[in-house]
Order: C-alpha cells, then structure tokens, then sequence
C-alpha cells in the first residue's frame, strides 16, 4: 500500500472518532458540527478531494471508508437533533389548567361553494369538465358562435382587448366575455357524442356595482348527439333548478335571443323566498331569471367541423354569482371579491 493510501485510511479513522465523539446542547452547536464535518468546506469534503490520488487497486477499500464516515456522521447528527429537541420539549412549563383555545376554522368561498354544487348536479346528468383558456382568441369567443363582425359584444365597452386588430376581428386577442368560447374549442376538436361543462370567470367592461362587476364566473354546458331535442334541454334544466333550489320549484322558458343558440330561451324559476306568490326580490312576479338556454345554431355545428345535418345539440349558460345570490340572498356584487372575513365567515357550515 502506497503511503498516501495509509495517510487517507489514517484520516478517515481519525475522523469517525471525532465524528463518533460529537456533542452539542443546542440547534446552532448541532449547525456548527455539520458545517464543520459536511459542508462543502468540511473535513469529509477535503478528504474526498483526497480519493484522486489514491491508487487504483485500493480505490475501493477507501470508497467504502469514506461513504461509512459519511452515514456515521449524518447518523450522529441525527442523533444529536433528537437529543436537542427531547430536551427543548422537557423544559417547557405546561399549563393544564389553560383554556383550550380553538383552532380558527377557515371555509371554502361561497361562490366556490355553489359553483361545485352545480358541477356536481351535472355530472350525475353524464357531463364531463372542460376548461380553456382566460385569455383567447376572437375566432373562439365571437367568430364561431355565429357573432356578426360588428357585434357590440366586439367593442371597447363590453370586451377587454389585449391586443387588437382593425383588419381582421378573428385575430383579436381578449379576455373572454363568456365560456362558451370553451365549448368551440372542445367541439373543434372531438366530435360527438359531446357532454361537457364549462366552468370559469370571464371578464367584461362593466362599472362595478352592487349589481355589476368587471369579472364574474360562468358555468356553461353543451350537449351534442343524434336526436337532442329541446325536450332534451327542458329536463335537464328542471332537474338542476330541483336540485339546486329544492323540488318544489317550477321553471318557466320564455323566447329570447342569442347568436349561438336557436330556438333561444330564459329560463326562470319560481321565487324561492315566496314560493312564487310574489315578493320584493321577485319584483312581485312570482319569477326570478337564472340562466340562458336554446338549442345550438347549426354554423356553430359545422364552424367546429360537425355535420349539422347528423347532430343536434342543446346549451346553456349561468352566472355562479347570480345563483349564489339566490341561495343565500347575497344582496352586494362586490362582497364576493372584497375578501371580508366577516362576510366569509358566514358560510363555515356550508359545505
């Protein structure tokens, strides 16, 4: 054995007894001893700097020295952290007869709350999640759902354009105004049967009020086979309103107008503060609108490549602040997105 060989073996059994012999009465000692033995300036490091000049045939037998120096000094470390910390935890004076006090309870957001409500509620129905992009393109918010070039929906003072372009419309990149844009770009790229739901916030350019805010949450569904009917819709929309807001309500369809949906339709639901006979949230109608519906135009069908001619389909869409409001008569827009512990706090038991 060359005689930097011994020199190494010597050090490194020089070492495991300094390391075997650690001791320390607190966490910064315990620091102090790692930085000294395994930082990269410590007295291990440098002997493995050390390993290159060792001959080849004894190469090993130093390897496996210097690895056991390693376990053993992490082991002693180890050793002496649980010491420390036995001993921190043995002189802390306890006082049993304090009162125990509770641990704060956070909740999820009311808006949260309802928005997985209604997402359970349909997938019982079949329909699967789908979520794309905040930021999209004017081809899949507008352009494929049968919206004119010149749609107000288009201008400064209902869409947030992130960049724009005068030429072509189709290439304005936004925030999107409504998830059904999500719905394009599922349809462009499966064909049906199509089932899905889409949940996610949208943006508008709104003055903020009670009433009104610049960002909100949808839910969108879309339905696409062969033989969907309005009937279809009919159901699946009274089996939400039932188990959402309890089997007593009715819901009423009035005739409306949307670009991507034809026939269209409001759907509204009886109150469910005067069970319908009419009050002040109701306007005394007896009615209160929660969402739009109809049955998918066909150029949204064959813009997303599916033939119109083979498939019918239903969609729908609602706000989640507005069904919020009605569950739990949130009277002011702006408490979703004003984080006040004290309004959110009032949905601990809600979910």
């Amino acid at each position: 054995m060359l005689d930097v060989d011994k020199m190494i073996l010597d050090k490194i059994d020089e070492l495991l007894n300094e390391v075997a012999s650690m001791s320390a009465k607190n966490a910064d000692e315990i620091e102090q001893l790692r930085l000294k033995y395994l930082s990269k300036k410590g007295k291990i490091n440098a002997v493995m700097g050390e390993f290159r000049n060792v001959a080849a045939d004894q190469k090993k037998t130093v390897g496996i020295k210097i690895n056991e120096l390693k376990k053993v000094a992490h082991d002693k470390l180890n050793e002496l952290r649980e010491q420390v910390a036995t001993t921190e935890i043995g002189t802390e004076s306890i006082d049993l007869t304090r009162t125990v006090y509770p641990i704060p309870v956070g909740t999820r957001h009311p808006l949260t709350i309802v928005k997985n409500e209604i997402i359970s509620i349909f997938q019982r129905m079949g329909f699967v999640l789908y979520q794309g992009p905040e930021i999209d393109d004017d081809n899949h918010v507008f352009t494929m759902l049968n919206f004119a070039a010149d749609h107000p929906a288009r201008d400064m003072q209902d869409t947030f354009f992130i960049s724009k372009n005068d030429k072509d419309v189709t290439k304005n990149v936004i925030l999107r105004s409504h998830t059904s844009g999500d719905e394009a770009h599922f349809m462009e790229n499966h064909q049906p049967p199509i089932r899905i739901l889409c949940p996610g916030r949208v943006y508008r350019n709104e003055a903020i009020s009670a009433r009104a805010h610049c960002f909100f949450h949808q839910v969108e569904g879309l339905y696409v086979d062969k033989g969907v009917s309005f009937a279809d819709l009919k159901q699946a929309l009274l089996t939400f309103a039932r188990e959402m807001f309890g089997t007593e309500t009715k819901i009423r369809l009035r005739p409306s107008y949307f670009p991507f949906t034809e026939p269209s339709a409001e759907m509204d639901i009886s109150c469910n503060i005067c069970g319908g006979k009419g009050c002040g949230f109701c306007k005394h109608t007896g009615w209160v609108e929660i969402l739009g519906c109809g049955m998918v135009d066909p150029h949204d069908l064959e813009a997303c490549g599916i033939d119109s001619s083979v498939y019918t389909g239903f969609a729908f869409g609602m706000g989640v602040e507005r069904i919020t409001n009605l569950k739990y008569r949130v009277s002011d827009l702006r408490l979703f997105s004003e984080n006040d512990t004290r309004f959110l706090e009032q949905f601990k038991s809600a979910y």
